[in-house]
């Protein structure tokens, strides 16, 4: 019973953690943009700071509770990035109001990445490990070449789309929306920090909540015994595509976010090296700590905009400084920190229960 309640207490300390980390940096942040005390490169590093939060989190979910590699995660990136785009661009006139019609790009641009993960998923989750890396990489790819192809253009008569050459003539007053390999450009930049830390607390409220509900620890007992989990009648298939499918869905809506933030945006800012630094952040941060993740997003976007200063040696020291967390987080230094803490705390409740007796 001491256990269970300890387990509960953990959890319950790490949302506390996650949503005070973000509430926290909000209010510090709104101070210092009150009092001129931010400069304009990290000013126009919050938009992405909090889409890539929001990518953490969200691969976390697949990489640290359901226990699967995915390299694939820039691809549904770009996948919410360009139907975000494309719905904005369509609902402009329909909806002035540039916080609602962002609010609805991204429930569009997460849907669509949504099915994205299920066509993606449903073949891939019967893989495992490298083999799973290895396609979800693949798909990243396909993705981004498919954008470079996609012609789309409104007029009058609606949406018009083609592949690989503009098939179409728009009539007068027309504007293309993505224009193959050029991508897409006078996009409105509606996007703001506000609108970014919204998308983080109602990303924290769902994935901490799944994770402590019964599906979560359904996820959870298929990572650590896929067999165990069957016998028991877990729908291993199902858990499995529920979690990729709703990783998929928040980075659909982060790349919602990150385009809206630009004036043009074409398929290479989601490349392969995209889903290797939101893969970073995640193991940086620790995998299936969600706080951490957090933290990890946030210092590793900042910190080349930080050391900018040092001119030539600012990407060494920025490589030096990640090797040195990543030795740290994994040395046993942290551990063994964290063990002493919590020893600390255990005997000072026994002592205050004896003093109570």
């Amino acid at each position: 019973m001491k256990s269970i309640k300890t387990l509960f207490a953990g959890k319950k300390r790490d949302t506390v953690i996650s949503f005070g980390i973000v509430i926290l940096a909000f209010i510090i942040v709104q101070i210092m943009v009150a009092t001129g005390n931010i400069s304009s490169s990290l000013k126009g590093q919050l938009v992405p700071i909090c889409a890539y939060v929001v990518m953490a989190v969200s691969l976390n979910f697949t990489v640290g509770i359901l226990g699967e590699l995915s390299l694939g995660h820039a691809g549904f990136m770009s996948v919410g990035a360009f139907a975000g785009i494309v719905a904005t661009t369509s609902l402009a006139d329909t909806i002035p109001f540039a916080p609602l019609r962002l609010a609805i790009a991204m429930v569009i641009g997460g849907i669509c990445a949504a099915i994205a993960g299920v066509i993606i998923g449903i073949p891939v989750l019967r893989l495992k490990g490298d083999y799973l890396a290895i396609v979800t990489l693949a798909f990243g790819e396909i993705i981004k070449n498919i954008v470079n192809v996609l012609y789309i253009g409104q007029d009058g008569k609606g949406l018009h789309f083609s592949l690989l050459e503009q098939g179409f003539e728009l009539e007068e007053g027309g504007k293309m929306i993505i224009n193959g390999p050029m991508g897409v450009s006078g996009v409105a930049k509606i996007s703001t920090f506000t609108s970014g830390v919204v998308l983080i607390l109602i990303t924290l409220f769902i994935i901490l909540n799944l994770i402590n509900s019964r599906t979560g620890r359904a996820v959870m007992a298929v990572r650590d015994n896929r067999i165990a989990a069957e016998s028991i009648g877990i729908p291993v298939t199902r858990c499995r595509l529920l979690a990729f499918v709703i990783s998929a869905a928040f980075a659909g809506m982060a790349g919602t976010l990150y385009a809206m933030n630009y004036s043009t945006v074409t398929a290479t800012k989601f490349d392969f090296n995209t889903s290797i630094l939101v893969l970073v952040f995640v193991v940086l941060g620790g995998l299936g700590n969600i706080w951490g993740s957090i933290i990890a997003a946030a210092l590793l976007t900042i910190l080349p905009e930080l050391l900018r200063a040092m001119n030539d040696y600012r990407m060494l020291i920025y490589a030096i400084l990640l090797i040195a967390m990543m030795i740290f987080n994994n040395s046993g230094i942290k551990t063994r920190l964290l063990e002493k803490r919590a020893a600390k705390k255990a005997q000072k409740a026994e002592t205050a229960g004896k003093e109570g007796a």
